[in-house]
């Protein structure tokens, strides 16, 4: 598979509350702990727990719910951490996702490798049950912490996703 995840087994630190989901992942996971690796194309990225994947949270979410829809035709998401920083130009292929994609910052400096590989096409069930294994990792460390959200919508349709998946 040219596409998949690794959701690793992160440090979880205890947090009473957080503003939003995002907020919560970056207060929960501690710098240095294990990260989440994300293939493309054959090529690792790392996604830090604690930077990278806050900022991917509020826009992930609607486009796994997006993708899945039977209206959907294509979007555009830039994504720009300072260590995960990508624009990807997703459109409907079928039963597939058809993914091109520039990539502008990511741990190891492998941007120059990935932009070689931009393009990338993977079955829609695939994409989001890829993505699903990060989000059962943060909704599972959520709830063992018993952290309380202020704004639960992404959390909420998150769980909505994952329960969907079962």
């Amino acid at each position: 598979m040219s596409f998949w995840l690794q959701a690793g087994n992160p440090e979880a630190l205890k947090v009473a509350s957080a503003v939003d989901m995002s907020d919560a992942t970056e207060q929960m996971y501690p710098m240095g702990t294990e990260h989440a690796i994300l293939f493309w194309n054959r090529v690792p990225v790392q996604l830090e727990y604690r930077y990278d994947i806050p900022v991917l949270l509020d826009e992930l979410i609607p486009l796994l719910e997006e993708v899945q829809s039977s209206e959907f035709s294509q979007t555009r998401l830039y994504w720009g951490s300072d260590t995960f920083s990508v624009e990807w130009r997703i459109a409907r292929d079928g039963d597939s996702l058809r993914i091109d994609s520039r990539w502008d910052s990511v741990h190891g400096s492998y941007e120059s490798l990935l932009n070689d590989r931009s393009q990338l096409t993977v079955k829609i069930d695939s994409f989001v049950a890829e993505w699903l294994k990060v989000l059962r990792r943060i909704t599972s460390d959520l709830a063992t912490c018993h952290v309380r959200l202020e704004d639960d919508d992404i959390a909420t349709r998150a769980q909505a996703l994952l329960s969907k998946s079962s």
